[in-house]
């Protein structure tokens, strides 16, 4: 049994659903500060956490996701006013043994949050360019590809504060496996910079160079099959060039569990 719930700061029930394999709920609100969605019943699920995110395969250890809605200046990663409609609608569903094992993109997660959460794919870093949303480690997960602007949706990247000891590390909750990855830089340039070279390191001890070049198109990187929990980006060498601004756009991570 899949069971969605809404509630306020309070813990009170806004409105709920559930259904055997796929449940859907609408929200008559216009979410305030202190808000939450509550998913339980499966450990992988697709979601859809509002009608203007898109849905993607996530994994919940616990069986359940507490979602904070984002507020305040959190909401500078999304679209403007995708929390201040007054009718949203949520959907979740128990993924099938086929999608699990089919390959896919497995670090896309459009729900990923700042901060702790409960579920997963989620990306976290070191450092965040003057601590804003559109600069945060989750944006890099959240499917956006827009790369020749910068510091407002759809442009959301990480940014590093000019940090030469910059890391980004994707979770995955579980072990996976992972074939290949690929960087989708920010290419706002001569804003910005770009890095020519970094390291991958994986969970079980593999550390792997890459070299990048100034585009803005995907760059690949093989991860030869081996299975882990987390992957972290670090060692990230800047070009010379006179930005100080090098970040990154989107990073995917292709493989399967």
């Amino acid at each position: 049994m899949i069971s969605i719930k809404a509630t306020d700061a309070s813990g009170a029930v806004l409105a709920s659903a559930e259904h055997e394999e796929e449940a859907m709920l609408c929200v008559d609100r216009v979410y305030q500060p202190g808000d939450r969605l509550i998913i339980e019943g499966a450990k992988h699920l697709w979601v859809q956490m509002d009608q203007s995110l898109s849905g993607a395969f996530v994994y919940a250890p616990e069986g359940m996701i507490d979602w904070p809605v984002p507020a305040g200046e959190h909401r500078l990663a999304y679209a403007p006013g995708i929390f201040e409609a007054l009718r949203h609608v949520i959907t979740a569903r128990v993924m099938t043994e086929e999608e699990i094992a089919a390959p896919r993109n497995i670090a896309l997660n459009p729900a990923d949050l700042r901060g702790d959460t409960n579920f997963f794919p989620h990306c976290t870093a070191n450092v965040e360019t003057r601590n804003e949303a559109c600069f945060c480690a989750r944006n890099v997960i959240d499917g956006m590809r827009l790369n020749t602007y910068h510091g407002e949706w759809p442009y959301q990247s990480w940014g590093i504060g000019a940090r030469e000891d910059a890391w980004c590390r994707l979770d995955f909750g579980r072990e996976v496996e992972v074939d290949q990855m690929a960087l989708i830089l920010r290419a706002d340039f001569p804003h910005d910079a770009y890095w020519t070279e970094g390291h991958v390191v994986l969970s079980d001890g593999t550390d792997i160079p890459f070299s990048l070049n100034k585009t803005g198109e995907r760059q690949w990187v093989s991860l030869k099959g081996h299975r882990v929990s987390w992957m972290r980006l670090e060692r990230l060498q800047k070009s010379d060039d006179p930005s100080a601004f090098p970040a990154l756009t989107e990073w995917e991570v292709y493989g399967r569990g």
